[in-house]
């Protein structure tokens, strides 16, 4: 028996597919890692069938690629290295619970931010985003990455909004993490109040294995995610500036002292990419800009909110004062603070605003210190001019773990249909790259040529990662030839 039929038996035949087109829309992406077609396609339905294509892939030794977000892909964590079998998770689908008085929300892997942002407004709760994902993004995906959200006064832990998950190991075990291990099923644990919200375990936070592996250890079946109340009064703000360092400050002390929800820095570019729909309207929306734009929202919730958005603002404004900025709840060069807030608020609309001006884009992102943050954009441009890379590059830096760090990202726009383009951008991101790891940046999450790159530096670290892959993936399936596997 072939391993389509094995896997047809284990999942349906109508959901395991070797078409070729099929298999081409997953060899690639628009990162620079080097495309790989995959020798299958499968969709399971629940966890029971992830469990026995794991098991399969253990017996035949086949590579097992797990994807739980939708095109386009950007980063190359789902491209094949070896080939393989993709296992695609958009079938995973399902809210399997949300709960009001706990602020919680478990899912499937295949639910997208849309169709879990409507659920949980029914519920007068929220799940705080990345600035404005794909449509077709993983919540869950989204979470395991650790991608900042931009409520960094609700982002406590780098691990940020996962709370417990189901996984099935690259071993072929089912485990679930945090509380949802017991004692007891999660149906006894509902039925005594439990809601499966503290990911912490006895010994082992067994989630932090997971978030940021790429998939090289096993693949997510459920996620709990801890949610937040929605605000009933709003007032958003936009703070411009040609300089960054006074914006940084303002940041700095507006999550020092919990002001405001939604809080993120852009420059002219990155900002103009995020609101314009067209090449011709973000190049016109860029030059009117200012060179660096701060956004904050102030919130009211149950209690008093109309108080408390007025003393916030008249608190942040007497801030501003003091650093020589002004805070605008309304325009600034054309663009709406509260249009700013209704495009964050929901994924983004097709084209990705990342591909919008050139087609491609490529990623360069890593966490700093507040005071390197200058330091860093200064090298990233020097390497960018010594590459003699003249697109415009945007900028977002977002306040993560309460202000603890920030994550600073650097978006190289290329058109992928040129291959001076693309590989100028290629040179900037890996010199770029050495350059920002010599000068103290932190790449937390390295994907693709990155990895190598981060992971090399420090063999005792490379040594503890492989231990680790040999427990929990003892022969090697999942997702071969990503981070230092």
């Amino acid at each position: 028996m072939s391993v389509k039929e094995d896997l047809g038996r284990m999942a349906g035949a109508e959901n395991v597919s070797d078409d070729p087109m099929t298999l081409e829309e997953y060899s690639r992406d628009f990162s620079f890692a080097p495309p790989h077609m995959p020798a299958c396609v499968v969709k399971p339905r629940d966890a029971g069938e992830v469990q026995g294509i794991v098991k399969l892939a253990n017996e035949l030794k086949l590579p097992l690629i797990p994807v739980s977000s939708g095109a386009p892909h950007l980063r190359g964590d789902t491209v094949p290295a070896m080939g393989g079998v993709v296992v695609d998770l958009s079938l995973l689908d399902r809210i399997i619970k949300v709960d009001r008085p706990d602020r919680v929300a478990m899912i499937e892997p295949g639910v997208r931010y849309a169709r879990l942002q409507e659920e949980l407004r029914e519920h007068g709760l929220r799940l705080p985003m990345p600035l404005s994902p794909r449509s077709s993004k993983s919540v869950v995906g989204s979470c395991l990455e650790r991608e900042p959200h931009i409520i960094p006064k609700y982002h406590l832990d780098v691990s940020e909004p996962l709370l417990c998950t189901e996984v099935v190991f690259g071993s072929g075990d089912l485990f679930h993490t945090g509380e949802a291990a017991g004692p007891g099923s999660i149906e006894e644990q509902w039925e005594v109040g439990r809601r499966q919200k503290s990911p912490m375990g006895f010994q082992t936070d067994i989630y932090r294995v997971l978030q940021g592996s790429q998939g090289t250890m096993g693949i997510v079946t459920w996620a709990t995610l801890r949610c937040e109340v929605l605000p009933a009064v709003e007032k958003p703000f936009l703070v411009p500036s040609q300089r960054i360092d006074n914006l940084l400050d303002l940041a700095y002390r507006l999550v020092r002292l919990r002001l405001g929800d939604e809080l993120f820095i852009l420059d002219n570019h990155a900002l103009a990419s995020l609101v314009g729909d067209t090449p011709q309207e973000i190049e016109r929306l860029s030059d009117d800009l200012p060179r660096w734009m701060l956004f904050f929202n102030l919130a009211g919730y149950e209690i008093f909110p109309q108080e408390r958005v007025d003393y916030q603002e008249k608190d942040i404004s007497d801030i501003a004062k003091v650093l020589g900025l002004a805070i605008n709840p309304e325009a600034v060069s054309g663009l709406g603070a509260q249009r700013l807030l209704d495009i964050t608020r929901k994924p983004c609309e097709d084209p990705y605003w990342k591909l919008r001006y050139r087609g491609g884009c490529q990623e360069l992102f890593f966490i700093s210190s507040l005071a390197d943050i200058p330091g860093h954009i200064g090298t990233f441009r020097e390497c960018a001019a010594r590459a003699r890379f003249t697109a415009p590059a945007g900028t977002y830096v977002q306040p993560i773990n309460q202000g603890h760090g920030y994550h600073v990202e650097f978006q190289l726009p290329y058109d992928p249909a040129s291959r001076g383009e693309k590989e100028r951008a290629r040179e900037v991101y890996l010199s770029a790259a050495d350059a920002l790891m010599n000068r103290g940046a932190f790449f937390s999450r390295p994907y693709d040529l990155l990895a190598e790159k981060m992971l090399n530096r420090d063999g005792q670290s490379m040594a503890a990662l492989k231990k680790v892959k040999g427990i929990f993936d003892p022969n090697h399936v999942m997702n071969p030839g990503k981070l230092c596997f």
